[in-house]
């Protein structure tokens, strides 16, 4: 319960530094680039929050995440995963709900700093934003994408929205799968306890998306549905549902 109410108070005190940091930034034009403060921003308010919480993370093959403009894709349980993934990339972006960009001060911040808002429930909308995201992508940044679309209360794999697949092939961008484990087990959905605990992140080779077309799309979304979930069964035993 103590460590929930630090995190609480964490978020209620980084949030307005580092959102704010973003939003003067945007008004005054500085150019989002590697290095600079969109990306450092999150970065260092989810180490923050890691910190408080006493969430270890450990990167497995980081080699696969070297280099720049990649997709990640990766599984998602809990709020922790985005915590997680912040932390430890260099220039991203992520694709995340709409609803979080409605929240004063930080969906203001989440915006400035290059994130993606994405309506799930109109496919056209969501589509138009995978094509933002693809257009971050050609600027140089890397996109992250939880791809079951949002959190579940178990490890074993939900399937995979196709909207992410049609970004790879329209920006040309290899995807990096990535299994993260620890986080329910740290904070799971829906409730409010707030454990210490390691967070695992496990880079997978990178699938490429070069030469493919909108048909590819289920193809690729089998990919990296069956990398992470080979990945998964093979540390934990937990054997998803085949890929649809």
């Amino acid at each position: 319960m103590i460590r929930g109410l630090l995190v609480g108070l964490t978020l209620l005190v980084m949030t307005p530094i580092w959102g704010g940091a973003c939003i003067i930034a945007a008004l005054f034009g500085v150019r989002d680039r590697k290095g600079a403060i969109y990306s450092k921003a999150p970065r260092e308010w989810s180490k923050a929050l890691l910190f408080v919480a006493g969430a270890r993370v450990i990167e497995h093959d980081k080699h696969h995440k070297m280099g720049e403009q990649h997709i990640f894709i990766a599984n998602h349980v809990s709020w922790f995963d985005v915590f997680a993934m912040a932390a430890h990339l260099r220039w991203f972006k992520f694709v995340a709900k709409a609803e979080l960009f409605r929240i004063p001060l930080f969906g203001r911040a989440m915006r400035s700093a290059g994130m993606v808002p994405i309506e799930r429930q109109n496919r056209k909308a969501a589509f138009g934003a995978y094509k933002e995201a693809a257009q971050r992508i050609h600027e140089g940044a890397s996109v992250v994408v939880f791809a079951e679309g949002t959190r579940g209360y178990s490890y074993a794999l939900r399937p995979f929205k196709k909207g992410p697949f049609v970004l790879a092939i329209e920006a040309q961008a290899p995807i990096v799968p990535v299994l993260i484990l620890g986080a329910m087990e740290i904070h799971r959905r829906g409730g409010w306890r707030i454990r210490s605990g390691e967070i695992h992140l496990h880079y997978l080779p990178a699938i490429s998306s070069a030469g493919m077309t909108y048909e590819d799309r289920d193809l690729l979304a089998r990919q990296a549905y069956t990398a992470i979930a080979a990945k998964l069964e093979a540390e934990t035993g937990i054997v998803s549902p085949p890929p649809r």
